[in-house]
């Protein structure tokens, strides 16, 4: 029986595809899941742990390291929820959960078989017993995995409560959640959103990322580079569909690199546009013929490349207005961990919270696993 919901105080803990530092939100919630943001912080990994994780990305490291990585990954995300409980000024004691997602390192949602089972598959570590045991606080984790069970992609797992919108996040990789009144609820992963943008930035100009767009400005877009990016099979292939690194890896954005132009800021501003060119793609392809779009809301790191987003409302033109998590009130760097709060809150009342429409699974399901401290 459904324990009877109550306010509560919880975390939400998100580390994306960038490894640019864990998102630690705190959030109250109340039984209608209006909330509110009472404090957030970033806690940064030291370098040797995100050069472990893009390690692991890559695929270039061991069972053993991925095992002790797990847990290591949650002590930090533990150390990330006590700090934002001493900047709030509150006890653990006062805080009623945490939500954690923890860190993807392997994400193939595709259907390949071996002995008739599906292969398809998704890993997040960060141990959530860690995280437990260390602030004390009960803590709901590994999300995505109950929604591929049941015959979806584990991703995108959120929707949003407003109408006749699309919520567009730029992570590492990009997705879009569709929200009108014309259709039910849906989302997908568009391609990359910031995952080639900064690998090349670090390539070309010693830099973790282009920022404010600076280097993508400086240069001009290479169309015939550009079309041979958009031959990628990916963009053609119906939703519901997520991808990642497994795809964006660095072995492929090298290969793409062979065609590319010699001036280092053409590559730039050819990459950004990518990027861009495929968000607005997605949209003609499989957004339009379902739904009109008033107002495109971006999320993530992507509102801060000013140059991206001058090529969204280039591609997207005056029809469209684009805006930002912050235009109403919410952070787009602490979406997702208020998210994750959310279903963390959801998870431990038992309601279900995957979005069968958006993810393909074939029906609801109550995501997570609970860590009691």
């Amino acid at each position: 029986m459904t324990e009877a919901m109550k306010p509560g105080i919880a975390i939400g803990l998100m580390s994306g595809t960038s490894v640019d530092g864990i998102d630690a939100c705190l959030v109250k919630i109340l039984p209608d899941l209006s909330f509110e943001v009472i404090d957030s912080l970033v806690w940064p990994y030291p370098e040797n742990i995100r050069q472990t994780i893009f390690k692991i990305f890559e695929n270039k490291t061991s069972i053993e390291e991925i095992c002790w990585m797990n847990f290591v990954i949650g002590e930090y995300f533990a150390q990330a929820a006590l700090e934002l409980i001493k900047k709030a000024g509150i006890t653990a004691q006062e805080v009623d959960l945490i939500g954690s997602h923890g860190q993807t390192v392997f994400h193939k949602p595709i259907d390949e078989y071996i002995n008739g089972f599906n292969k398809k598959s998704t890993l997040q570590i960060g141990e959530a017993a860690v995280i437990a045991e260390r602030t004390g606080v009960t803590t709901v984790s590994d999300f995505r995995p109950a929604d591929i069970a049941a015959g979806g992609q584990g991703a995108p797992l959120f929707k949003s409560p407003t109408i006749s919108r699309a919520i567009q996040n730029i992570g590492g990789i990009a997705n879009v959640t569709v929200v009108s009144p014309y259709t039910d609820t849906f989302a997908f992963d568009t391609g990359p959103g910031n995952v080639m943008i900064d690998y090349c930035a670090r390539k070309f100009f010693n830099q973790e990322y282009d920022k404010d767009g600076l280097l993508a400005a400086q240069g001009k877009i290479d169309e015939s580079w550009l079309n041979y990016l958009l031959e990628e099979k990916y963009y053609d292939l119906k939703p519901p569909k997520t991808t990642g690194r497994e795809l964006f890896s660095p072995e492929y954005i090298e290969n793409m690199l062979l065609r590319a132009p010699r001036n280092p800021y053409n590559i730039m501003a050819t990459i950004t546009a990518l990027t861009a060119k495929t968000i607005f793609n997605a949209y003609e392809q499989f957004v339009f013929p379902k739904t009109k779009v008033d107002e495109i809301i971006l999320g993530g790191g992507g509102p801060c490349n000013l140059e991206l987003v001058k090529m969204l409302k280039k591609y997207f033109g005056e029809s469209t207005k684009i805006l930002s998590h912050e235009d109403f009130g919410i952070s787009n760097k602490f979406k997702e961990a208020i998210a994750f709060a959310l279903l963390g809150y959801t998870t431990f009342y038992k309601i279900p919270n995957n979005v069968p429409s958006c993810t393909g699974a074939t029906h609801k399901k109550i995501l997570g696993k609970i860590s009691y401290p």
